[in-house]
């Protein structure tokens, strides 16, 4: 067991205003974006974490941190007999550092007091935006047993994304021998890397001819305190601290070719949860083995009448009357009114149950409810928490727009998905 030999911590990275999943981001950090109908997209990292003997986590932030602070307090309490934890450590200014978080590297350049106190030698720095399970006690493994300065996870990629992430080579012991960051053109192409010898056939090898980083690292901790304080100006590990790492050290790589999502953008985030409600999903998370953990609500069973639900998930404390929904992921305490019908859409659900007065009350006012109304048909939309979608709306964006935002902020078009947005309101009869 690597924790046993080595003092170990991990620090989950929380990004930086997260522009690419706005309006979902708008009043939340990323990490705190809901996924899945009941987890948070930091709950996946945070539970490889917890699943691979990994108990001391500290997850930086610095925008819009309140929803991800009050996630992390009241759901990862372990015992007191533990010395495990998981904390967060928002941005400070200090006289030593007046800044804000300016990347990923100066965000851990940062805060290297506070992960000094506990004398540590082995830092693990994963992201909080991404969907997959890993036991990273084989990636540590990998790390103590190579020797490495620093370990890289990466992961075979095909051409249409690889220009948006690290790409690398290795020699054949597995060892970083080239990183680009990002290329276009001929410098992607000269990142191609031939793996037929890796126990693929030539039409896998051709499919993902490229090696791309996870964003996922091992370092041995002084090393890391000495690249870190070689050059201020170094602020993202991919871009400069892993470049430095190469030409200075051992770099050695660590090969992961399971599910893996960047959800970084409104389509990729679309794409990922649609895709739980496959027959055999891509990320599973009835893995008895690798249980995604996540807040304790203590919520009823789901109320569903004269209903018809295909391939769909749907979360506790829902209550739906009269509907169809295919495709669809359903959050938590959502309220489905009569008629409606729901097709390959996102409901985030709610952070609180209406008493039968409100819902009175809003009834007289002509108000929807949280919610949606009776009537409403929508189809590839993503509603947020707490949103009220009145009677008769139409969401199905049949125009095919790409993108667009309402004047009264109630609604976004984004990669041709509609998106409505936490606490947004939706009047009876509208049509998008």
């Amino acid at each position: 067991m690597p924790t046993a030999k080595h003092n170990l911590l991990a620090v989950i990275l929380g990004g930086g205003a997260g522009s690419r999943l706005f309006p979902l981001t708008q009043q939340r950090s990323k990490p705190a974006v809901p996924v899945g109908g009941k987890y948070r997209l930091v709950d996946i990292p945070i539970s490889n974490c917890i699943n691979s003997d990994v108990l001391k986590i500290f997850v930086l932030t610095q925008y819009n941190s309140a929803s991800l602070n009050r996630h992390i307090a009241q759901t990862y309490r372990f015992s007191q007999f533990s010395n495990g934890f998981v904390e967060i450590l928002a941005a400070e200014q200090t006289p030593e550092s007046p800044q804000w978080f300016q990347g990923t590297a100066d965000a851990v350049r940062q805060v290297m007091p506070h992960i000094g106190d506990w004398g540590i030698d082995t830092l693990l720095i994963l992201s909080g935006d991404h969907l997959y399970h890993m036991d990273y006690r084989d990636f540590l493994n990998r790390h103590y047993d190579s020797h490495a300065d620093v370990t890289v996870s990466v992961i075979p990629c095909g051409a249409e994304a690889a220009s948006e992430f690290g790409l690398l080579k290795t020699d054949q012991d597995g060892r970083i021998v080239e990183f680009k960051e990002k290329p276009k053109g001929e410098a992607l192409e000269t990142m191609r890397v031939d793996r037929t010898g890796f126990g693929l056939s030539a039409e896998e090898a051709a499919a993902r001819p490229f090696l791309a980083s996870m964003g996922i690292y091992v370092f041995k901790f002084d090393r890391m305190r000495e690249l870190l304080g070689e050059d201020t100006t170094w602020l993202d590990f991919g871009r400069e601290v892993i470049p430095a790492a190469i030409a200075r050290g051992k770099v050695q790589a660590f090969m992961f070719d399971g599910y893996w999502e960047d959800i970084g953008t409104i389509s990729a985030f679309y794409k990922a949860n649609l895709d739980l409600t496959s027959k055999i999903p891509q990320f599973n998370l009835f893995d008895a083995e690798a249980p995604v953990y996540t807040r304790a609500r203590y919520l009823p069973p789901s109320k569903i009448e004269e209903s018809e639900i295909r391939d769909s998930i749907i979360s506790d404390g829902c209550i739906m009357t009269g509907a169809k929904v295919s495709n669809s992921i359903i959050g938590l305490r959502s309220r489905i009114g009569n008629r409606v019908q729901l097709d390959a859409s996102i409901v985030m659900g709610a952070d609180y149950y209406q008493s039968i007065e409100e819902m009175r009350t809003d009834v007289l006012k002509e108000f929807p409810r949280v919610g949606i109304g009776e009537g409403a048909i929508i189809r590839k939309a993503i509603i947020d928490k707490n949103a009220r979608i009145g009677s008769d709306v139409r969401l199905l964006n049949e125009a095919g727009v790409q993108n667009a935002d309402a004047e009264d902020k109630s609604y976004y078009i984004r990669e041709g998905i509609i998106i409505v947005p936490k606490n947004a309101v939706i009047h009876s009869g509208t049509v998008v």
